[in-house]
């Protein structure tokens, strides 16, 4: 486990409150409030509060002399990336990868209905009292674009498989063949873009995913296509989206935007044929036992010396 006396794990959730924590470890309780627990110092796994942005992820880091592992509990590290390097080297950042899924996947499949069916103009009838009666177009027939197919990615499509579309395409940093068929590579969007209705976005946000969905890729996809962001919000340029949502050539729904949380006045919230919900892909009452159930393992392995699981990388 670790050489040193210390011994302590930061959870933002009360010891107590999390099944099958390993003994001889003395676990501490901090949600990002401004008194520490205990000092960084003695700190050797670091357990991020959820969704309380980069700022609090980070504050702790450059203190944190003898931590061995940071465990984020979103899919996505980059609200802990900017402090990586005030570690030490060799610290293990892991992802909570299994934790998400299905949530994510969820409001993914809820933007896409909810969307094309018109829902945001109903629950405006409601309001006004109005019948608005129609025709609406369906997910089924609908040929879909999955950009990021990883494991939510993956989970999307298990979503999508009884809606009847017409197919499903799948495209992630490099091609590759899954039991359900080719995953394409990155490169291949221009050619894949104009034929798709619905095009998702479940990529992690990086240096090769941020701006990704800029003017090019916008103008690719075909009139009248839907964009649905569970990603990041910097995966899109807001500014290229907002120009075709505006001409009224594209729909969007959006679980994320940039900037985040979108202010009061923004035109984003405005936009016609715009669906907007407030990074609410995660949280939902399957996080709690998903995240549980996790720290649980990982602790469980680094008190016992193994591996711990869903490494993205090691510091150097």
């Amino acid at each position: 486990m670790t050489s040193s006396s210390a011994t302590d794990v930061w959870l933002p959730f009360a010891a107590d409150e999390v099944e099958g924590l390993p003994e001889g470890l003395d676990y501490r309780f901090w949600d990002g409030g401004p008194d520490y627990p205990a000092d960084p110092a003695d700190c050797v796994f670091y357990v991020v509060p959820y969704m309380k942005g980069p700022e609090v992820a980070v504050r702790p880091l450059k203190g944190m002399s003898a931590v061995q592992v940071v465990q984020t509990l979103s899919a996505g590290i980059d609200h802990v990336e900017p402090g990586l390097g005030l570690l030490p080297a060799g610290v293990r950042l892991c992802n909570a990868k299994g934790v998400h899924e299905a949530s994510t996947a969820e409001l993914a499949l809820a933007l896409i209905l909810a969307s094309l069916r018109g829902f945001p103009g109903f629950v405006h009838g409601q309001d006004e009292e109005e019948w608005r009666s129609g025709f609406y177009p369906a997910l089924a027939d609908k040929s879909v674009l999955v950009v990021g197919y990883g494991s939510i990615g993956a989970a999307i499509e298990d979503r999508l498989e009884p809606f009847e579309c017409a197919r499903v395409v799948r495209v992630a940093r490099s091609a590759r063949a899954t039991a359900r068929g080719p995953v394409h590579a990155i490169e291949e969007l221009p050619t894949l873009l104009p034929e798709a209705d619905v095009v998702i976005l479940s990529t992690p946000l990086n240096p090769s995913t941020q701006g990704l969905v800029g003017p090019g890729f916008l103008s690719a996809m075909r009139d009248g296509a839907l964009l649905v962001n569970v990603a990041r919000g910097a995966v899109v340029d807001t500014a290229a989206l907002l120009s075709e949502l505006e001409s009224g050539r594209l729909r969007a729904a959006l679980d994320v935007t940039d900037p985040e949380p979108l202010p009061a006045g923004h035109p984003l919230w405005h936009a016609p044929n715009t669906l907007i919900t407030p990074h609410v892909g995660g949280s939902t009452s399957a996080f709690l036992p998903r995240a549980k159930r996790l720290l649980a393992g990982q602790l469980t392995r680094f008190a016992a010396g193994e591996a711990v699981g869903n490494l993205v990388l090691t510091t150097g």
